[in-house]
């Protein structure tokens, strides 16, 4: 019997796609925003391809500001396009 891939929505292009190649934005319960990147910080969770489109389109949308229902402060925003920008290159 193969194994379950979980799966996770990304908040810019609403796509299903495996968590594991998703970043993750988590909410702490004390309300603390920040970037999960071994996905095992506790709170409420979104997903974000690594995509610079998909970040775009999240930013646009106010994707994630609407998944916590509060703010992002900006250092979240920089840490994700920076992590975008170091796995843009292993892609190609």
């Amino acid at each position: 019997m193969p194994k379950k891939i979980p799966m996770r929505q990304c908040v810019g292009c609403r796509e299903m796609k495996e968590k594991r190649s998703l970043f993750r934005v988590v909410k702490s319960p004390e309300g603390q925003v920040s970037l999960d990147f071994k996905g095992k910080l506790p709170g409420r969770g979104a997903y974000i391809c690594p995509d610079p489109e998909c970040l775009k389109r999240a930013r646009k949308s106010r994707a994630l500001e609407r998944a916590f229902s509060a703010p992002l402060p900006p250092e979240v925003w920089e840490g994700l396009e920076e992590q975008i920008k170091e796995v843009e290159p292993n892609v190609q």
